[in-house]
């Protein structure tokens, strides 16, 4: 019920046009009660039978204007949803994300959202509807005997109220399995074609393969479950509904002979009960239909529980220029892994700073603390003089560019994938950051130069090519403090030659730390702080 409630909430803005849903929904169940029993009144009494004509085609109308309305809500909600879950994934990223499984949280966005569009289009309304239509029936048959309201106040709550409730009870839970075997299938897939050229080049197919199947046959397990769970929620509900008819026919059959009634309304009741289950069966079969789709809102919310590991500054100090930077005893650990310890380091203004170490000193760790991708668990950052912390994190990002060891290209065109670290740039400001970075002279060797397509995760373009381009990124953000981690790992010589004159060249206006094992690369440095072990050595 928590789930429920909290995507409850969601509609309150579009209230207004879920009230004209259930206008239109209850208007529409009782044109279709009235069709039979119009039709038994037209053939016993003086009523003309141009009453059905009008009761059906008012159904339709009334039916389309309710199906309209609850999917325009349920679209432009879920449509705010994604909104609000990708403005989440933001606040979260990149520490809390660095170790999140990206099956997972894809299928968060995909799927999980798409279920949630049966509870705001077939769930919310339908419910009120069904209430509303049954308190009309049980008046409406009270009119003739309160025996027979009796029999359908008791008929709508079982089937629509006892039914959905246990219903749901047992099916949650099967619902939440699916989930989670769906989304690890995702991530297992994601994985596999990542990592397609790595299976075959060390022979791995078949293990691979041999989890797959293990990984299928356990989601065929749990969509069997659910299969067998609606089939016989289905059955159980149209044997209830058919009881209930039957009893009351049997109540109308006694009260006819008893006199009570007469024959005609007896036929009207039976008809009426008979004819008005629609709004109360929907609800009924929405106990095993929401299993899945609790377990969808469950994970989406979760996510949105989510606390970021660091919160974004808004309110704080904005920074004009960059002054330089400082660790002054720095500790930081992911988790209960400590990979920083007493660490004090300078950034003076306008030098070029190296950080050498051993894979795992903790060299790239500094750099995203520096970039506030996490926060430094005791010590002091400083930028410009401010605490880090207090500086608004728009105004950080701003000051700073960062070139990680894997460049993500989008599947774009060169020069978007380019310009999206500084969207006003021109194509001259491009060619320009891209002829620092060594890459100029490749693009414009390409068919459509900087109007190429880049393939999906640039799987067109080899690894020294993706570092270049992340360089000219960072070269066009124009930032005055350049952080640059390994920057010329994939590089030849020549290519890193020119691109270490560019920094070099950079360093007039710009600070830059720079991180790398090479002896060649860290040559151009100004001041060189080697750390062992997340410690100064």
């Amino acid at each position: 019920m928590k789930t429920l409630v909290r995507l409850s909430r969601l509609i309150l803005p579009l209230f207004p046009v879920m009230a004209l849903a259930v206008l239109f929904g209850t208007a529409g169940f009782l044109c279709a009660i009235a069709i039979p029993v119009t039709g038994i009144m037209a053939l016993t009494s003086s009523l003309p039978f141009k009453m059905l004509v009008i009761v059906g085609v008012a159904r339709g109308v009334l039916h389309y204007a309710e199906q309209y309305c609850n999917h325009f809500i349920a679209f432009t909600l879920l449509a705010r949803i994604r909104n609000i879950v990708f403005k989440k994934l933001r606040e979260l990223g990149p520490g809390k994300l660095d170790g999140a499984k990206k099956g997972n949280l894809i299928s968060i966005l995909t799927s999980d959202i798409e279920l949630l569009e049966l509870f705001y289009a077939h769930t919310v309304s339908p419910v009120c509807i069904a209430i509303l239509v049954s308190a009309v029936c049980v008046a409406f048959l009270a009119q003739f005997n309160a025996v027979l309201s009796a029999v359908a106040f008791v008929s709508y709550l079982f089937v629509g109220g006892v039914i959905p409730f246990v219903i749901q009870r047992t099916a949650v839970k099967s619902g939440i399995v699916h989930r989670e075997r769906f989304s690890e299938m995702n991530s297992f897939l994601l994985d596999t074609l990542r990592g397609l050229q790595q299976t075959i080049l060390f022979n791995n197919g078949k293990k691979r393969h041999e989890k797959l199947l293990e990984k299928n046959t356990a989601l065929l397990k749990s969509q069997k479950s659910l299969a067998l769970h609606e089939g016989a929620t289905a059955a159980f509900i149209e044997g209830s509904v058919f009881v209930c008819d039957i009893l009351m026919l049997c109540a109308s059959v006694f009260l006819y002979r008893s006199g009570k009634i007469d024959f005609n309304s007896s036929l009207i009741a039976t008809a009426t009960l008979a004819s008005s289950f629609g709004p109360v069966i929907a609800v009924a079969r929405l106990g095993s239909s929401l299993s899945q789709t609790v377990a969808s809102g469950k994970r989406v919310l979760s996510l949105l529980d989510e606390k970021p590991i660091v919160e974004t500054v808004v309110g704080g100090e904005n920074l004009a220029e960059f002054g330089g930077a400082s660790f002054e005893n720095v500790d930081f650990a992911y988790d209960s892994e400590r990979i920083i310890a007493n660490l004090s380091l300078d950034f003076p203004k306008n030098q070029i700073i190296g950080l050498e170490g051993k894979s795992g000193s903790g060299k790239s760790t500094v750099l995203r603390i520096l970039m506030r991708f996490w926060d430094a668990s005791s010590g002091t950052v400083k930028i410009s003089n401010a605490a880090i912390q207090k500086i608004n994190t728009h105004s950080l990002r701003t000051l700073e560019s960062y070139v990680t060891q894997e460049t993500v290209l989008f599947h774009d065109t060169i020069e978007n994938n380019i310009k999206i670290a500084r969207l006003d740039a021109t194509h001259a400001e491009i060619v320009e950051a891209c002829k620092k970075a060594a890459i100029h002279d490749f693009i414009e060797s390409l068919p459509n130069a900087y109007d190429t397509q880049i393939a999906e995760l640039g799987e067109n373009f080899s690894g020294g090519e993706r570092q270049r381009l992340g360089l000219a990124r960072a070269f066009l953000h124009g930032s005055e403090f350049l952080l640059l981690d390994e920057p010329t790992s994939n590089l030849d010589s020549y290519n890193e030659k020119i691109i270490l004159d560019s920094v070099k060249k950079e360093a007039g206006r710009k600070t830059v730390v720079l991180v790398s094992h090479r002896e060649s690369t860290l040559k151009v440095c100004d001041k060189i702080h080697k750390i062992s072990n997340g410690r100064n050595s």
